[in-house]
């Protein structure tokens, strides 16, 4: 079965607006690192309008730096499933709108044959995590203090505490840290 991974960015107070964040060509190169692990993105609307257009436009752009460009041109060749109920069409060829179910599609897809889902932004993995469907968790925690902005998680409404392993950690050069934790 096919796991679904949470992976973000945040401060160290917990923001996860993507303004907010540094860390340049080495998250890329770790984030690129984590694409090569999944072969299906699943984003919300918002997340999905902030990653396309602008990562396939990268992968065209010969200006960018060599990190950029790896990322962006293994965004850009994974599938992505956008689950929305106002987006009318999709901007790249590989994307998918589903205004289905959030847990019957994603119990679907976790059966499928592939590599694992990769989920990003904030409502779609708070539903997510919510339902009980995220099987790991990707956080790469900036070494900044925000002082505003969204909040990591600051809805999900749990029945109960979500008990996860620490299976990995790695300390960047730009003192991110690196953390890669299971559902127990």
């Amino acid at each position: 079965m096919r796991n679904v991974i949470y992976a973000i960015n945040i401060t160290l107070d917990g923001c996860c607006d993507h303004t907010k964040m540094v860390g340049g060509d080495e998250i890329l190169e770790h984030y690129t690192q984590l694409l090569g692990e999944v072969d299906l993105f699943v984003y919300g609307r918002k997340t999905y309008q902030l990653m396309v257009p602008y990562w396939p436009e990268v992968a065209k752009n010969p200006s960018e730096s060599k990190a950029s460009i790896e990322f962006a041109r293994a965004f850009d060749s994974h599938n992505k499933i956008v689950f929305s109920r106002s987006l009318d069409s999709a901007e790249d060829r590989n994307t998918r709108i589903v205004r289905g179910n959030l847990h019957d599609e994603i119990l679907k897809l976790k059966q499928e044959r592939g590599k694992n889902i990769l989920v990003g932004g904030v409502d779609i993995p708070s539903q997510l995590i919510e339902l009980g469907l995220v099987d790991e968790f990707r956080i790469v925690v900036q070494p900044i203090v925000a002082g505003e902005g969204r909040r990591l998680l600051d809805r999900v409404s749990l029945p109960e505490s979500l008990q996860l392993k620490l299976v990995e950690s790695k300390i960047l050069k730009s003192g991110c840290v690196a953390l890669r934790y299971l559902q127990q």
